[in-house]
């Protein structure tokens, strides 16, 4: 049994009195080992006062000036702790009120000192509720005392104590190595650990996943009971599993994924039927693999403690074993178990009903995008058996998809054009076909098929989290907050200066002014869709579209889960929306999938055995229609309890997921630009501090920072009013947006920094320029 003191007291809600065997049960405490543990834990917290015991139950005890926060700390030593609450202020920390806390740790922080308009509150750690580092990159050195690790990262500001194992440690001094924390600091003790395996002799020596894996403490392997609970899982199907399901094996079925045409793991599927009325009833089918994965069994457990898969490259590290994701893929020819969405359309691409029901389809076809191009572009030879798969096809992209895309830009929703040249360094893209987590559609020249098929998988999750809403079910919905305007300003900045028009429809510039340059005070508070619609047009046609367009992706906040629904803003929602359609690559999909299989199972169609009038659980008519909890008391609860621990849970492996793609990304950009040292690049200025201004080079989509101090033409001075570098006697101005020729001077392969040195560039400063 493994818990944190955070998973123990998410437990604790509403001042509610709670028995040890709940929280037994709920921790999934299994012998006498687990139990004391729990006890000791449950002393400790009782003895400082997070919680009170009354008659041999537990109740959570909340201060005022007590908060939940995770920190953040500098290399210096000076540490902040940030809270999730929107707008609420970080806390600054002394490294002597750290309480052995570590950066990236989730804590509760006592406010000792209240804020002032320019200084932060400050406070100090009272407890630690989770670690977040269980294993660290660090180099072995020898001391009097034993080998100790030191820590790569310089924000973590402590030493581990070293155990021997089976690896001598004579053989990792001066190495780089992953060290597995044993022990954290205890009182006196400092922290203990012990090498888990030896990278190299340093970064650039060790592979490049390996060091992103260690780094972030990503599960590689699958344990013994995991690929046991695989093993077991029936091969075929039996007629009893195609019980109370709707059989729509007689539909043309196509699937549309995967990068070869045997990808064995393919989970959608699409069905196009004409109706009675004339309309189109679209169907998304999606492989049930909640009907092989019960909550709380050894697979869910696994799934839900990786959250979601990692995409490294060539290296993929799933949510589920390769052998279970074989058996739920949809394979041509076979009979496989699914949950289908059912979407009656008219010819606009309006929706005007759906429906949603567990089913058995069968697969006729199997395309990958590049195949389904083929057979649509300039293909008039079609062999006959074909014919219907390509009439099918033609229907859904060039008719719906296109129908449906109109309505979702009228609303305000953009796409992103990521299209990069052979030369950039790009990400892999996930193989679901929704959103993901940059929360906008991606759209490109070489697979314009991808972003059509998007349309209608995007509908499918709007109609499923609908109809989660309209049931008053506990879910789980994906939300998009807007943009902060002040991460926006220099984007904005950046394509004035490059002589982009920004005005909008109706005349009127972004920041209500003819330009935002003649305006340096913000007339708006918040960013709309429609704003970043317009922004991705006209980047398109401007001089720099690949970096500009780069650059308004970064200002979007990720995608992230919530117990309520909200406001997507990449696709310029304020209703309902939730992501359904891959359960085997996203644990949030599989979690929705078992909501859904509790309505289909446990489900109460009518208020009471005596009503007569019953509401369809499946279609969209029950909107409106039901003042009942549809689920037993005891198990809405329970739903209730599990999503509140279960979404803080994968917005951080989300979080952790982005962080070490994008790592690993940082870390090919450096060896790549390590290699070409020496090497001069046109580059266009992105953004510009007192320390020196930033460089993005077009045809690689690499960063790089030109340092002040290498600038020695002159004593360069920092305006900040105007984003730009100006130098005293030669009027030279380094400002967003200039076109500069930078040679490439150093790279620090482990931070991923690029340090460049100008070579020609900038422009003249004018008189506004000088003035401070």
């Amino acid at each position: 049994m493994e818990f944190s003191i955070a998973t123990l007291l998410s437990n604790f809600t509403d001042d509610k009195l709670v028995a040890p065997k709940v929280l037994e049960k709920k921790l999934g405490c299994q012998n006498k080992a687990d139990i004391q543990k729990l006890q000791i834990a449950l002393d400790a917290l009782e003895r400082i006062g997070i919680l009170i015991k009354d008659r041999g139950r537990y109740r959570r005890v909340y201060e005022e000036d007590v908060v939940e926060a995770k920190l953040r700390c500098s290399s210096k030593g000076f540490c902040f702790a940030i809270q999730e609450v929107e707008g609420a202020d970080d806390i600054y920390i002394q490294k002597s009120h750290l309480s052995t806390a570590w950066n990236g740790d989730r804590v509760l922080v006592k406010i000792t000192k209240e804020g002032s308009r320019r200084r932060s509150p400050e406070g100090q750690v009272r407890l630690i509720l989770e670690r977040a580092n269980p294993s660290v990159l660090a180099r072995v050195k020898h001391t009097e005392e034993g080998y100790r690790a030191i820590p790569l990262d310089d924000r973590l500001l402590f030493e581990l104590d070293l155990k021997q194992n089976s690896i001598p440690l004579q053989e990792a001094v001066d190495h780089l190595v992953h060290v597995e924390v044993l022990r954290y600091p205890l009182g006196p003790k400092p922290p203990l650990g012990k090498v888990a395996s030896i990278l190299g002799s340093d970064a650039e020596d060790a592979e490049d996943t390996d060091i992103v894996c260690c780094k972030h403490d990503l599960r590689r392997e699958f344990i013994g009971e995991v690929l046991k609970a695989v093993e077991s899982i029936p091969k075929q199907l039996r007629k009893t599993d195609f019980k109370k399901r709707l059989d729509l094996r007689h539909l043309l079925t196509i699937s549309i994924e995967g990068s070869a045409p045997t990808d064995p793991n393919v989970e959608n599927a699409f069905t196009l039927v004409k109706t009675k009325d004339g309309h189109w009833q679209l169907g998304i089918h999606t492989t049930d693999v909640a009907f092989w994965i019960p909550p709380g069994s050894p697979l869910d457990k696994e799934a839900r403690k990786r959250g979601t898969t990692v995409y490294l490259g060539d290296l993929v590290l799933p949510l589920l074993p390769e052998m279970a994701m074989s058996i739920f893929s949809l394979i041509p020819g076979e009979d496989r178990l699914t949950i289908s969405v059912l979407l009656t359309l008219d010819e606009t691409g309006e929706l005007i009903e759906f429906e949603i029901h567990p089913t058995i389809i069968q697969v006729n076809s199997q395309f990958t995008i590049e195949e389904a191009q083929s057979l649509l572009v300039g293909n008039k030879d079609v062999e006959p058996e074909l014919a219907p798969t390509v009439d099918m096809l033609n229907l859904l992209f060039f008719t719906l998809s296109p129908a449906i895309r109109a309505r979702r830009q009228q609303r305000g929703s953009f796409e992103l054009n990521l299209s990069e040249s052979k030369e950039a360094i790009t990400r892999v893209r996930p193989p679901y076909k929704d959103e993901g987590r940059v929360g906008a559609i991606i759209v490109s020249s070489s697979q314009p098929l991808l972003s059509l098929l998007t349309e209608l998988i995007i509908l499918a999750n709007q109609a499923v989290a609908a109809h989660l809403q309209a049931l008053s079910v506990p879910a789980i919905y994906c939300v998009q907050s807007a943009p902060d305007v002040d991460q926006l300003e220099d984007t904005i900045k950046l394509a004035n200066n490059l002589e982009i028009d920004l005005h909008g429809p109706e005349g009127s510039s972004f920041f209500g002014a003819p330009t935002f340059s003649q305006t340096p005070q913000r007339i708006v508070e918040e960013i709309t869709s429609q704003d970043y619609q317009h922004f991705t047009q006209v980047f398109t046609k401007s001089i720099a579209p690949k970096v500009l367009t780069y650059l308004l992706q970064s200002t979007l906040k990720p995608v992230s889960y919530s117990s309520k629904p909200g406001m997507h803003f990449g696709l310029a929602l304020d209703t309902p929306y939730t992501h359904c359609t891959s359960p085997i690559w996203r644990y949030g999909d599989l979690f929705v999938q078992q909501i859904l299989m509790l309505i289909f199972e446990e489900g109460r169609d009518r208020r009471t055995t005596r009503s007569k009038e019953r509401v369809n659980l499946n279609h969209s008519s029950c909107k409106g229609n039901i003042n009942w909890n549809i689920l037993p008391t005891e198990m809405h609860q329970e739903l209730e309890s599990t999503i509140s621990l279960l979404i803080p849970h994968l917005n951080d492996r989300e979080k952790i997921t982005e962080d070490a793609e994008l790592d690993l990304q940082g870390l090919k950009k450096a060896e790549q630009m390590k290699d070409r040292t020496g090497e001069i690049f046109s580059g266009l200025i992105t953004g510009v501090q007192s320390y020196g201004f930033f460089v993005e080079i077009e045809e690689l989509l690499v960063e790089g920072l030109v340092h002040v101090s290498s600038l020695k033409d002159d004593w360069y001075e920092y305006r900040s009013r105007h984003s730009c570098l100006v130098g005293r006697k030669n009027r030279t101005a380094y400002r967003l947006g200039d076109k500069v020729e930078v040679q490439v001077k150093s790279v620090d392969y482990y931070r991923q920094q690029i340090d460049l040195v100008t070579v020609s560039g900038g422009s003249i400063a004018s008189s506004e320029d000088l003035e401070d």
